[in-house]
């Protein structure tokens, strides 16, 4: 089974940098107003609801999944390219992100009339977080 040969450090890694990248992205002090204004929402209004810890919870959880999907891709492009390293895998990442990420969620981000400024500043996020996903897992293949 292909998912025992993955290198479960570099995708332990990914995932804590790609948290952190997205903890900052959206900190109070980056795209957090801007989005949150964005989404029609007012300063003084709680985000995530009422319980944070399931929110970052499945947040984390997802990253999680993120990581292993971005290995898994890495793992059979790689099968066929023998010089595979960091800068291939920053490419697989970004191609993931933008063919993947920001593709599928566009009309969800318009068809919910969050407006293009929301789709890129999430999507944003997500093709630098898959981004250094492929680099360093394609860094330490």
């Amino acid at each position: 089974m292909f998912l025992l040969e993955l290198n479960w450090f570099a995708i332990l890694v990914a995932w804590v940098v790609a948290f952190i990248a997205g903890s900052l992205w959206f900190g109070p002090k980056t795209f957090f107003p801007v989005w949150w204004k964005a989404m029609g929402r007012k300063p003084d209004e709680a985000a995530g609801g009422s319980n944070m810890g399931v929110v970052f919870g499945a947040t984390a959880f997802a990253g999680l999944v993120q990581a292993v999907a971005v290995a898994s891709v890495i793992h059979f492009v790689a099968l066929s390219e023998p010089g595979f390293g960091a800068l291939s895998g920053a490419l697989t990442g970004f191609l993931l992100g933008v063919g993947l990420a920001a593709a599928s969620s566009l009309s969800h981000r318009l068809f919910a009339g969050h407006g293009f400024t929301v789709w890129i500043i999430e999507v944003a996020s997500d093709v630098l977080n898959l981004t250094l996903m492929g680099l360093i897992i394609g860094w330490w293949r």
